[in-house]
């Protein structure tokens, strides 16, 4: 799967209706969604319900006055809106109803999961040459925090600093990072577009 930013053209062509791009909308999210509820262990109707839920409220709210104030969030507004959904439906359902008794997964499966999957060798070099692009220091530690999984308290010590600095540090990093990843990775423009 290729991870997309959105820009305002893209979310007004969605507010109009646009066939081509409310396909892709439904397409692109609708994989996201899925994998999101899947890993939740849902019943597979659950899971249709959400999903269709979260798309009908994200719609309706684009297509408000107030919609959307910024494109480039979209991914992250169809992210909360569909942990809403699913937070009403965990109020609404018992826990103990919302795992599948057939085509059980298994709990110790030795196969990759879809979320891995998803992570191809692509993907995997394109985060690698970021990396190369960041400041050492920052480069250091999202090794440290994400790749390696470190012990925080270790890197903390490392770098003369405690535990709430060190989250300031973080931050920053994955800012650079993602400043890096957009810039890599926005697609590029069209004359259709504009």
């Amino acid at each position: 799967m290729q991870f997309r930013t959105f820009d305002t053209e893209y979310v007004a062509r969605l507010r109009a209706g646009d066939a081509g791009t409310s396909e892709h909308f439904a397409s692109y999210f609708g994989e996201l969604i899925q994998l999101k509820l899947r890993s939740r262990m849902l019943p597979r109707e659950a899971v249709e319900d959400i999903s269709q839920e979260t798309f009908a409220r994200v719609l309706s709210a684009l297509r408000s006055e107030g919609g959307l104030r910024q494109a480039d969030r979209l991914g992250a507004f169809v992210n909360s809106v569909c942990n809403f959904v699913l937070l009403e439906y965990y109020r609404a359902h018992p826990r103990n109803d919302t795992i599948e008794t057939e085509d059980d997964v298994p709990l110790s499966s030795r196969e990759p999961d879809a979320l891995t999957n998803l992570l191809t060798q692509d993907e995997v070099r394109a985060v690698r040459e970021i990396l190369t692009k960041l400041p050492e220091r920052d480069r250091r530690l999202l090794r440290g925090v994400f790749l390696k999984e470190r012990d925080k308290d270790e890197i903390c010590r490392e770098l003369g600093v405690d535990r709430e600095y060190l989250r300031v540090l973080v931050h920053r990093a994955k800012q650079t990072f993602k400043a890096v990843y957009v810039k890599r990775f926005r697609p590029p423009r069209t004359g259709s577009e504009g």
